[in-house]
């Protein structure tokens, strides 16, 4: 690999774990306004709502200027939403401008690739971005539990600078220097990534035009018979994966009893299984074979739902470990097809963006629903068992839809031999 892909690398880490620990530090903080159990879900509603609301606009903008410069502008954004909290802005509110920040470095982060290394190289490094990713959920989880814990923020309060009044107080305001700190060790690694020569500059501005065409290419995804099934899959995984953080977080608190910084921990628990998944798929899955690890879908909403009748933190982990590697090795093989899909179909590009687009409208549309359901006080072991048959029951409808679709087309097959 090119020396300047290990410094994309570097930037994309630092700001994803800064974005996982600032969740969990948002948490915390309005655990301590004392705000209802339905506000928490909304806090990553209102972070991914920008994914959405931009989809058709990011990528024009992440090929207006350098990659590096967009990485840049986009981690100096949620920089800002972070020092909103410190002018008492509401926690929903400057998480959304994080959000908005990271939604603007998103299509940078996978663009630079192709620009910066060849295309036979693209699936290794998108494995290490996968794989970045997904220390820094593990990482940041941890991070931002440890941020707000007792020791820790008495630790980092206890830090005094000379003749300054830093403003420093809280517990909260600590961990949030932390996690600027961060931010700002992802900027300066995006102020090192070398210019790749790219220049695109005939860059369509008429907004009409933008969403025009990205409608386009998501009606064409969604109608082709193969890039249906793989957008549903990683559609309903990110939507299930982003609920399943709280329901755990939940759980951990009313069924185990745990401490919420304990009950972070469990989180990444499910995110390491995630990885081992991840990794034994990588190992045993070929992009040929994707389309069977489908029926570990199913299971893995069975499976979830098996946490209602464990009470032990010692049956929790196992159970939780086994739900992140069911998660891991069916959906990386079905992203990867995917992405093999919207390449052939559209540009890797547009490609992005329609998965963006889908994958946070179910993450909104999951939380949504599922703070409704504490907002109308519904038992916490009802939301679990409904929410594993909504992942299997799902699972299982895509699942036949796949064979209604290879039964048309091996009766085209056969058509066309009849005719020769």
């Amino acid at each position: 690999m090119k020396r300047g892909f290990y410094t994309i690398m570097a930037a994309q880490f630092f700001s994803s774990l800064a974005d996982n620990a600032l969740l969990f530090v948002a948490i915390d903080l309005l655990i301590t306004m004392k705000s209802p159990g339905w506000i928490t879900p909304l806090l990553k509603l209102s972070f991914v709502l920008f994914y959405v609301l931009l989809a058709a606009f990011v990528g024009a903008f992440a090929d207006s200027l350098l990659k590096g410069k967009v990485m840049f502008i986009a981690n100096l954004i949620k920089i800002f939403g972070c020092g909103l909290v410190f002018l008492h802005v509401h926690p929903l509110a400057a998480y959304a401008v994080v959000g908005f920040g990271a939604a603007v470095y998103s299509p940078a982060k996978y663009g630079i690739l192709t620009e910066l290394l060849p295309a036979e190289k693209l699936v290794a490094a998108n494995g290490w971005i996968e794989g970045l990713t997904v220390s820094s959920i593990i990482f940041g989880t941890v991070m931002g539990g440890a941020l707000v814990s007792g020791r820790t923020s008495a630790f980092l309060l206890g830090f005094d600078v000379p003749f300054i009044d830093t403003g420093v107080d809280t517990t909260t305001e600590a961990a949030l220097c932390v996690v600027v700190g961060t931010y700002v060790l992802a900027a300066i690694f995006n102020l090192r990534i070398p210019d790749t020569g790219c220049r695109y500059p005939h860059q369509e501005r008429n907004p009409i035009k933008l969403i025009t065409d990205f409608a386009n290419c998501n009606t064409l995804l969604w109608r082709d018979k193969l890039g249906q099934i793989t957008l549903a899959v990683t559609t309903l995984f990110w939507g299930a994966a982003a609920t399943l953080q709280f329901i755990v977080l939940e759980w951990a608190k009313k069924t185990l009893h745990l401490p919420y910084t304990e009950a972070t921990n469990l989180v990444g628990v499910v995110a390491v299984g995630v990885a081992l998944g991840a990794v034994l798929s990588a190992c045993f899955i070929s992009l040929r074979k994707s389309l069977t690890v489908i029926p570990l879908g199913i299971a893995m909403g069975v499976i979830v739902m098996g946490m209602t009748l464990v009470k032990s933190i010692y049956l929790a982990y196992p159970l939780l470990i086994l739900v992140g590697v069911l998660s891991g090795f069916f959906v990386v093989p079905m992203n990867a097809l995917l992405q093999h899909r919207g390449h052939v179909l559209m540009s890797a590009g547009h490609s992005i963006a329609v998965q963006n687009f889908n994958e946070n409208l179910s993450i909104l549309t999951m939380l949504a629903a599922y703070s409704l359901m504490l907002r109308l006080h519904l038992d916490l072991d009802v939301i679990i068992v409904l929410f594993g048959l909504f992942v299997a029951g799902t699972m299982f409808f895509i699942m036949r839809l796949h064979a209604a679709n290879q039964k048309v087309h091996d009766n085209m097959s056969l058509i066309g031999e009849l005719k020769h």
